[in-house]
């Protein structure tokens, strides 16, 4: 029998409706300030990961390219966020459709036009 001990990582997170309505808020927070300032101080305060969610929610290509980002890799990431990792690797297997559909809810409470 081997001596090593055995690795938990913990329980699995399963996020909340509560936990989609607070990334949902958070994420409005800065896309609205960006919508107000512009990017310049956002771009430094925020990490890359945070700006590219952002410019994908305001539909911004050209900080998306600067971060080599594209629908794809925001959703793919974004899914586990949404619905923890098991509901976010089945919403990749069936094409993220609820994760685009949480992002179309995203972009009409901001008054952005769905793509």
């Amino acid at each position: 029998m081997s001596d090593a001990k055995r690795i938990t990582w913990g329980k699995p997170r399963h996020p909340t409706d509560a936990d989609r309505d607070a990334l949902r808020q958070d994420l409005l927070a800065k896309a609205r300030a960006v919508r107000v300032d512009g990017w310049t101080n956002h771009r430094t305060e925020w990490s890359p990961g945070q700006v590219a969610v952002v410019a994908y929610v305001l539909d911004d290509a050209e900080v998306l390219a600067d971060l080599e980002e594209n629908e794809s890799t925001i959703l793919s990431r974004y899914a586990a966020d949404l619905f923890g990792f098991a509901g976010g690797r089945k919403d990749n297997e069936k094409g993220l459709v609820d994760t685009q559909a949480w992002f179309a809810a995203v972009r009409k409470a901001l008054g952005t036009p769905t793509s």
